[in-house]
């Protein structure tokens, strides 16, 4: 109850039915195919059954999930309405189909609207790539004075890691200036300099280093080289 296909070279999608036979779950892989990881996803997701009942949510996170090296601590699902692999070719498909992928568990809030999961699944997570490092959730404003970027509005807007990090090092010597972030546990820092860091204010010593940075998020360092089979 299970099939791999190709359509060109560097994609392989696998799907396999659930036990009952009337949804399935699929894994698609870009560049580089690791069948013991598939494996592994698609049955730790038939076990589970996850997703199964919840499509109103437009992502389901299940956490416990380990395979080899690799560093993923969770299985990810989508429903038809955010991954759409079938729109198009076979509608009827797609309805059945959950989209499974290794993930990590700060990647995710439970709180995203069905258009921020959509963007977040297409653009952000890469969930295509077995490889990748985490991606944390991550919401952002800022203003500096001194390059005069800044984000529009009120409301903290999703970014990447890397953004963030540039942000916190333009801060120095940009009196005025702050960045503010959340996590996906919905905890919130606001970072300024008058001279000094300032942290929700508490001054430091020292420029925030990445390691802290990433621990705010929830997330293994990006410094860490990717653990992976092989």
């Amino acid at each position: 109850m299970a099939w791999r296909w190709s359509p060109i070279p560097v994609f392989v999608f696998s799907l396999a039915m659930d036990a009952e036979g009337s949804r399935a779950y699929q894994v698609n892989t870009l560049n580089t195919f690791d069948e013991g990881l598939v494996r592994a996803v698609l049955e730790f997701s038939r076990e589970h059954r996850i997703g199964e009942g919840r499509e109103s949510q437009p992502f389901t996170v299940l956490p416990g999930f380990t395979y080899g090296s690799y560093g993923f601590d969770s299985v990810a699902a989508a429903p038809p309405a955010v991954h759409r692999y079938h729109i198009g070719r076979n509608e009827a498909l797609n309805d059945v189909v959950t989209a499974v992928f290794p993930a990590y568990r700060c990647e995710f809030s439970g709180t995203e609207t069905l258009d921020e999961a959509e963007y977040r699944f297409r653009h952000m997570l890469h969930p295509t790539t077995m490889s990748r490092p985490p991606v944390p959730y991550l919401r952002m404003r800022y203003e500096n004075t001194k390059t005069g970027g800044g984000s529009i509005g009120p409301d903290r807007g999703f970014t990447t890691h890397e953004v963030l990090l540039r942000e916190l090092d333009l801060l120095d010597g940009a009196p005025g200036s702050f960045v503010e972030f959340e996590n996906f546990r919905g905890e919130v820092w606001k970072v300024e300099w008058d001279g000094s860091w300032v942290v929700n204010g508490e001054r430091q010593e020292s420029p925030l280093p990445e390691d802290w940075v990433m621990a705010s998020l929830g997330c293994p360092s990006r410094g860490e080289p990717v653990r992976q089979e092989g």
